[in-house]
């Protein structure tokens, strides 16, 4: 018996050896069990509690909780590899390395991640707001972790870089319920200025779109090389602004025609002086 499994000694020893890799094993199971349990657990509680922020996008919520759950499920494959006596540390330099290199990479496609996270935690503008950033203006279709999609007024798809919206100005027509709408009229100077600005008054208030509060402003703001200029400010909500506009330069137009109110524009007048021969 001695021959075939070697002295008691020898025996011993590979006992204990298989007792130590059974241990090793049962060890490295359990963590591995605690660390999957853990890591599913930390998901889902972290869904729950950035789900309760009013600021915080689904997609940031999903993001962030993935990236812990990540997190612990690497360190609890080092934590296993350290079990069976792995040198760790040497693989953890080489992980951060890896990582290193790898974001040297995607250095650009990061920067875009990060900036698609701050755009969706700050929210500067959502989607369905018209925008102008980066030298480009339209409508936000949606907007991802890596880009920000925009429909112009002539339908044309826009797909900008989050980095690139991120580093620049946002102007956001939409931000607000109520936009301010400024206008100027000319009128020549052999008018009637009050007659003019009462009637720029009443077809203010014919247009149930113009705001009474505030109260629209008209007054004099420019005596011109060829006209008197008329100011108008008023107020409206964001989506009426263009509509009301439009319909106000031509009623205003069409208005003055009818009380006689001239629109003038400049002309240059020429004078030859005849010299005798």
């Amino acid at each position: 018996m001695d021959s075939l499994f070697g002295s008691s000694v020898e025996r011993d020893a590979m006992i204990a050896e298989a007792l130590d890799m059974g241990m090793s094993v049962i060890g490295a199971l359990l963590i591995l069990v605690l660390g999957l349990w853990i890591a599913g657990v930390v998901k889902s509680r972290l869904s729950i509690l950035l789900g309760r922020s009013e600021k915080m996008d689904e997609t940031v919520t999903q993001f962030l909780a993935s990236l812990a759950k990540y997190v612990i499920i690497i360190v609890t494959i080092i934590a296993i590899l350290d079990q069976f006596g792995v040198e760790t540390t040497s693989l953890v330099a080489v992980v951060g390395a890896a990582g290193l290199a790898i974001g040297l990479a995607l250095q650009g496609t990061l920067s875009n991640v990060a900036a698609g996270v701050m755009l969706l935690v700050f929210r500067p503008f959502g989607v369905g707001q018209f925008i102008e950033v980066a030298g480009f203006s339209g409508s936000v279709r949606s907007i991802s972790l890596f880009v920000t999609e925009l429909d112009t007024g002539d339908n044309v798809r826009i797909i900008v870089p989050n980095s690139t919206i991120w580093g620049s100005s946002i102007k956001n027509y939409s931000f607000h319920e109520k936009r301010r709408l400024d206008l100027t009229y000319g009128i020549g100077y052999g008018d009637d200025i009050n007659k003019a600005m009462g009637v720029i008054k009443a077809v203010i208030a014919a247009d149930e779109r113009a705001h009474k509060d505030p109260e629209p402003v008209v007054a004099v703001s420019n005596l011109g090389d060829s006209s008197v200029d008329i100011m108008v400010r008023i107020w409206c909500q964001s989506g009426d602004y263009w509509g009301l506009k439009w319909d106000l330069l031509k009623v205003m137009k069409e208005t003055f025609d009818k009380e006689g109110i001239s629109i003038p524009y400049p002309s240059t007048s020429i004078y030859v002086e005849k010299q005798d021969t």
